[in-house]
């Protein structure tokens, strides 16, 4: 990217390496991006640039992009995201369709992670609109029996006294879950597939090599994953011209597929339908697997917890899966969640893109600057939270945090669309697993964080299936940078 004509970027940041310029930190960031901003956050406060002058360039499409910001802390937040006209948001694959949009090849990357994510202004409060009744109390809590059915399908698979990748067993489920409310349809059934195509697509779609190397040549990571997106959208059509011919509204593409704006008679193009779709299925499937891991983990190392919890439960549901009435029944249950979302957040970024000049924190921003909003070192802050590394559900008895204190599911007019469905996905599933069983962790694993958009074990947590009630058995012997986040013993 050529820099010479683009206003300099004043925020202070690391010097820039003289011999190999701005490329390693930007790897740093790729491959630990909590790790590489810790201590420049500790060093330059709460607005840093990724290197000094600006330069580097990392999520925006757009050409012009003086360079990297990262922020955190409350009244940073609010300003972020109560903004809505001057922070834009882009597509997860708004950059790599920039770049290679010369090929016929590249077209489903103008749709693919788009949603929500790629419209600003008037057209994102018309799309947010349209998607609404999808996400309706009425309409999420229609979604239960689906949600206990295939949690308790899922479950029913474990074996007593043998191990299990507890990371692979919840990405399992959520991926169940994803698929049968938003297509319609459970793995091995028709349209499941969909579901495991952008799974996978999701996956390849952080990897510093496809950025690095956007060419279509086989062999490389870019190639496959160019096939694999012909792949879903061919898929993607041939389900939504299905669903138009049945007209029910029984999953949330068939509502979407119904959408319409009662004043303009505005409707989502088939175009639209599957960027939404492909949003919609991440955020109730990754980031629901990583907020359920890490819960999971964190119980294991309280054993006090644990077993509060579990008393809880029983005491309420005896055994049985929770009625969406009994879901609000669980007080501690929804202290432990949220604990367990600020401590290790599963989506430890929020990243946005200056439409105009502005200024945050003191500093100017230039037009075209990425702003990463770190939700992860906002949830640590000493300032807001007392011992911000010790996983107390306790504090939330008397602690009500603002939207920009805690923010999970982000804040302001974007907040996630489907946090009510992801709050109670992982209640039903916390709640029937762990009156079911007990998941003792299997010590000296080195747990490292892992992940740009979401933030995962990097090789997964195994933990024993048990049936007893033994809670400080598997407690300690963990490794790893999970240890900088969160106050572990042993």
């Amino acid at each position: 990217m050529t820099t010479a004509n683009l206003p300099k970027l004043n925020v202070p940041g690391p010097p820039v390496n003289p011999i190999l310029g701005r490329l390693p930190m930007i790897l740093r960031f790729s491959k630990d991006s909590i790790g590489y901003t810790r201590p420049l956050f500790e060093t330059y406060g709460s607005v840093v640039s990724m290197t000094a002058g600006g330069g580097t360039h990392i999520y925006s499409p757009l050409a012009e992009c003086p360079g990297t910001v990262f922020t955190c802390g409350a009244d940073n937040v609010r300003t972020v995201t109560s903004q809505h006209e001057i922070y834009y948001k882009y597509p997860l694959s708004g950059r790599m369709y920039k770049q290679r949009n010369d090929s016929p090849r590249t077209e489903p990357l103008k749709h693919f992670g788009v949603g929500l994510f790629g419209v600003n202004s008037a057209t994102h409060r018309q799309h947010r609109q349209l998607l609404m009744p999808a996400f309706h109390k009425q309409r999420i809590d229609s979604y239960r029996d689906d949600m206990v059915a295939i949690t308790r399908s899922q479950l029913d698979q474990l074996t007593i006294n043998e191990p299990v990748d507890i990371a692979q067993v919840m990405r399992l489920l959520t991926l169940r879950v994803a698929t049968k409310t938003l297509f319609g349809s459970d793995i091995g059934e028709e349209g499941a597939c969909i579901g495991q195509i952008l799974q996978e697509a999701l996956g390849m779609n952080g990897k510093l090599a496809i950025a690095l190397l956007p060419f279509d040549i086989p062999g490389l990571p870019y190639h496959k994953l160019l096939n694999l997106f012909a792949q879903l959208d061919e898929e993607m059509r041939q389900l939504i011209h299905r669903k138009q011919v049945s007209n029910n509204d029984e999953d949330v593409i068939s509502m979407l597929i119904q959408a319409q704006d009662a004043e303009t008679g505005l409707k989502l193009s088939e175009d639209e339908l599957l960027g939404h779709a492909g949003v919609i299925f991440a955020a109730g499937h990754e980031t629901s697997a990583n907020a359920l891991t890490w819960t999971l983990f964190l119980l294991s190392q309280h054993p006090q917890i644990a077993q509060d919890v579990v008393d809880e439960l029983q005491s309420v549901l005896n055994g049985e899966a929770p009625t969406v009435e009994q879901l609000s029944k669980l007080p501690l249950l929804e202290r432990v969640i949220k604990e367990s979302m600020r401590v290790l957040t599963p989506v430890p970024w929020n990243g946005r893109v200056t439409s105009q000049a502005t200024e945050l924190g003191g500093y100017e921003l230039p037009k075209g600057t990425e702003v990463f909003v770190s939700i992860y070192q906002t949830h640590h802050l000493a300032e807001i939270y007392s011992e911000p590394e010790k996983f107390n559900p306790r504090r939330w008895e008397t602690f009500e945090p603002t939207m920009f204190e805690y923010n999970p599911f982000s804040a302001g007019s974007r907040v996630c669309i489907g946090a009510g469905f992801a709050m109670m996905e992982i209640k039903i599933v916390l709640s029937m697993l762990l009156q079911k069983y007990r998941l003792e962790y299997i010590q000296n694993q080195r747990i490292d964080r892992f992940g740009l958009i979401v933030m995962s074990p990097k090789n997964g947590i195994k933990m024993i299936v048990r049936k007893d009630r033994n809670f400080t058995q598997g407690v300690g012997g963990v490794k790893g940078n999970v240890r900088e986040m969160v106050e572990l013993v042993g």
